[in-house]
């Protein structure tokens, strides 16, 4: 028997239908039944929401649950408990497992894992290449045909010009973006972080800004030649930035997402806040890190519109995966948990757009990937839709201590540092999922 709850004078914010108003929402059978002011149901559970954001269960675009075959970094059960806490109602898991999901097979295989295990709701991502090795287009019509919402090969950019062509040809048929980490690998080389002052001063081998322009030209590129839809991920340039603007600007199909940990910290974070390194590993990210100009351009870009998405790219690891040399340490930071944090920190300090935010974090990335094929009404608050609902607290101040995450990564380079703005209380198809335990 599904519950019936009011949630009782939040400001409810929904960029979907362009709502941002004090009100009560009640929830029924699932659904949500109704939003006004004055609402009463005498059988409801009251949730008091003065002083909470009332908010469309978030929708992340890019997250890396670990299972199949690296359960010793993340499952998914741990993986979408942590989103789930971090305010995502719904997920999108990237296919960097093994094996990856690159046929009908593993995808529904995967599928069982998910509706065995999944604390909230998840979408596979299929592999763009055969075994994501760049050598062989996947079968994409039949992955398309298993359920997934887009196409990746994730960390490991398609570096063959012509079989991302066709690969971008065969995915615009489909109807299904291609989601593309945009970086040369050759002028990538053997780079670990940003190519720069701080890896000069650090003696460690730097990747330059220019293997993401020059992929994300190519990739926009081959988007105009098929019409089809390629979605940047994980911009982190200013120019990437400003290459996305201009493909928008000539009505290509190309959206992009940033991550909170690029629109929150930069290079510096690897050098630490003392006089000497700290060779921060737990900084060590897959585009890496950059500048505070292109943090400040990144920032830009979300507040204007030319960025769509807030993507977490949540890559949790072992402990044993980061206690190393940097330069051999597992690119990827644990961020489900802390995603809402830094951006509603961002939001405190002025520097981003709280409705910008909202959205980038609901109805866009819901969009991008037509989640509402599989879950009608994602990202949003429309009467008569699941009831996935956050509440948040944007005025909660808390430090962010990685021992008291339940994803099993707690690599983050933000172990210490104070927060503002939290989860309070989750609903997923009307049931409370998590919330914060009463004192």
């Amino acid at each position: 028997m599904t519950s019936t709850i009011l949630l009782r004078g939040g400001r409810v914010i929904d960029p979907a239908n362009g709502l941002d108003e004090v009100l009560d929402v009640r929830v029924a059978g699932g659904i949500i039944a109704e939003i006004g002011e004055g609402l009463s149901d005498e059988n409801a559970r009251v949730i008091e929401a003065a002083g909470l954001l009332v908010l469309p269960g978030f929708v992340d675009l890019h997250s890396h649950l670990r299972e199949p075959g690296f359960e010793h970094k993340g499952t998914i059960a741990t993986e979408t408990m942590a989103s789930l806490r971090g305010g995502f109602t719904t997920i999108c898991a990237m296919p960097n497992t093994e094996p990856a999901p690159d046929s009908e097979s593993v995808v529904k295989a995967l599928l069982e894992i998910i509706k065995r295990d999944a604390k909230c709701r998840v979408l596979p991502i299929g592999a763009t290449t055969r075994g994501r090795a760049g050598k062989q287009i996947a079968e994409l019509s039949e992955l398309a045909a298993a359920g997934v919402v887009a196409f990746s090969d994730d960390g490991s950019p398609v570096a063959d010009a012509m079989l991302m062509r066709n690969a971008l040809l065969l995915a615009g048929q489909l109807g299904i973006p291609i989601s593309e980490h945009s970086d040369d690998p050759v002028l990538h080389g053997s780079g670990v972080m940003n190519e720069g002052r701080v890896s000069e001063r650090l003696g460690l081998p730097g990747e330059p800004a220019a293997a993401e322009i020059t992929a994300i030209a190519r990739n926009i590129a081959l988007a105009e030649t098929t019409g089809a839809h390629l979605h940047i991920a994980h911009v982190t340039t200013a120019r990437g930035v400003e290459l996305v603007a201009e493909a928008k600007a000539r009505s290509l199909r190309v959206t992009a997402e940033v991550t909170p940990s690029h629109l929150f910290l930069t290079e510096n974070a690897i050098f630490g806040p003392g006089p000497e390194p700290l060779y921060d590993t737990n900084a060590r990210i897959n585009p890496p890190l950059r500048t505070e100009a292109d943090r400040l351009a990144l920032l830009r870009g979300l507040n204007e519109g030319t960025i769509d998405a807030i993507a977490t790219d949540h890559a949790p690891h072992a402990l044993q995966d980061k206690l190393c040399e940097f330069d051999q340490a597992s690119p990827g930071i644990s961020c489900a948990e802390t995603a809402l944090g830094t951006v509603m920190t961002l939001v405190a300090r002025g520097e981003l757009d709280l409705h910008m935010a909202i959205a980038a974090l609901t109805s866009n990335p819901a969009r991008i990937f037509n989640i509402e094929r599989h879950f009608p009404g994602a990202g949003s608050l429309s009467v008569g839709v699941a009831a996935d609902i956050t509440l948040v607290d944007p005025a909660a101040r808390w430090t962010v201590d990685p021992g008291s995450f339940v994803s099993k990564g707690q690599n983050t380079p933000l172990g210490g540092v104070e927060l503002t703005g939290a989860v309070r209380a989750v609903l997923l198809a009307g049931e409370i999922a998590w919330e914060v335990a009463n004192d």
